[in-house]
């Protein structure tokens, strides 16, 4: 039993009703046209009988005689000029009127063996349509069932899937119709291919970042205690555990991060002035350029752009971006945040800075990497590719292309 929400009986039900209403018209059509026909051609028949009796001579009024099994009588001339059907208990008959000057010829005939001939033809498409419409509904259920066959095919493809085996399928094995619907599974397969990579190295890292200063730390105590030493030595080592420890919580830290950022893309979108948004950003971190001896300048256009937009990722990515560029940035150089409107509904911002650029053969968005002579946890850019792809947008970090050193993070949002 089909669902009544089911597509497939939707599709056979439609296919049913279609050839089902077209049966049945061209039936009425036949079945008017035949009956006309047979009906045409005893008038005509009868008109000839007439012509025949016409040429007859010494007619007189209520003259009546047997041509035949055509009744024959003379009448006056009573005007009458369509044919009249007539029906008496089991019998039909059809009366034709045929003017003969002030005389008129009325020919009647018996059509009961006619409109049985035509009940009986009546049953017959009855009969057909019935069966017709049967299997119209066998083929439509049929045919559903064939058109769905893709769907099955590729819901047992994705079923096998998992993070272990994850495999794109081939749209040439699916029908052209379904192509758009495979593209869009297999950039679903490759974001989550990609998630799981970084799953896997994030965990991986995070093990290697942890046990490597516990490692030290402990060592460092084993070594300390196998012989007493002074008062110095013992501060020096706990020193040196409490850098260790402050690393680490600011690798938990970046962790968390990832937690926080997972449940920020379950944000509601809302309608925000982005240029708005961006300004305050910028706002934020123009103090601390000053203090590090930096200028950071801002270039927007146009001045106001309301979108819809998830502004906690939005936030993320950019502060990560400024971050970056103050942190690489020489002493007295400029970082430049620009935002500009492209084709096609895209919004483009991008933070420039004067740093030592960066190497592009690289994966810069892997978790734990660090490039440049500066401290970090290695998930900023791991974090802020997330919270774009949570966005539906694009980040690309690379060298400037003007002769300058420096590098251009940007980030493309479609509207």
């Amino acid at each position: 039993m089909l669902h009544p929400k089911s597509l497939r009986a939707r599709f056979a039900f439609q296919l049913a009703l279609a050839g089902a209403m077209l049966i049945l018209i061209f039936s009425v059509v036949l079945y008017q046209y035949i009956k006309i026909s047979i009906f045409e051609n005893i008038i005509v028949s009868l008109k000839n009988e007439a012509i025949q009796i016409s040429a007859l001579n010494n007619l007189k009024t209520n003259d009546t005689f047997m041509r035949g099994q055509i009744s024959v009588k003379i009448t006056k001339n009573i005007n009458e000029s369509k044919p009249r059907f007539e029906e008496n208990k089991k019998e039909q008959f059809i009366t034709l009127f045929y003017p003969l000057g002030e005389l008129c010829l009325e020919l009647r005939k018996d059509s009961t063996e006619y409109n049985e001939i035509i009940s009986q033809i009546l049953s017959n498409i009855l009969f057909l349509n019935a069966s017709a419409i049967f299997l119209i509904l066998f083929y439509a259920l049929f045919l559903s069932r064939m058109l769905l066959m893709p769907i099955r095919s590729l819901s047992l493809k994705l079923s096998r899937l998992n993070e272990n085996f994850l495999k794109n399928v081939e749209p040439s094995s699916v029908p052209s119709e379904f192509k758009p619907l495979v593209n869009s599974i297999n950039m679903l397969i490759q974001r989550i291919a990609t998630f799981a990579k970084y799953q896997k190295e994030l965990f991986i890292g995070a093990a290697h970042e942890l046990k490597t200063p516990l490692a030290v730390m402990k060592t460092k105590a084993e070594v300390t205690l196998l012989k007493e030493r002074d008062k110095q030595a013992y501060i020096e080592v706990i020193k040196q555990n409490i850098q260790s420890i402050d690393k680490m919580n600011k690798m938990i830290s970046s962790i968390l991060e990832i937690g926080r950022q997972e449940g920020a893309q379950f944000e509601k979108p809302t309608r925000t002035d982005i240029i708005a948004l961006l300004g305050e950003i910028c706002d934020g971190f123009k103090a601390l350029a000053s203090a590090q001896g930096l200028n950071l300048i801002t270039k927007f256009s146009p001045n106001t752009l309301k979108i819809n937009i998830q502004s906690t990722l939005f936030t993320h990515i950019v502060q990560n971006f400024i971050q970056n560029a103050l942190k690489f940035s020489p002493d007295s150089g400029s970082v430049v945040v620009r935002c500009a409107l492209r084709p096609n509904n895209e919004l483009e911002i991008c933070v420039i800075d004067e740093g030592c650029g960066v190497d592009e053969s690289k994966d810069l968005f892997a978790p734990f990497k660090r490039y440049g002579d500066k401290g970090g946890s290695g998930l900023g850019l791991f974090l802020a590719k997330n919270a774009a792809a949570a966005l539906g947008a694009q980040i690309s970090v690379e060298n400037r292309k003007d002769g300058k050193n420096g590098t251009i993070a940007c980030l493309k949002i479609f509207f």
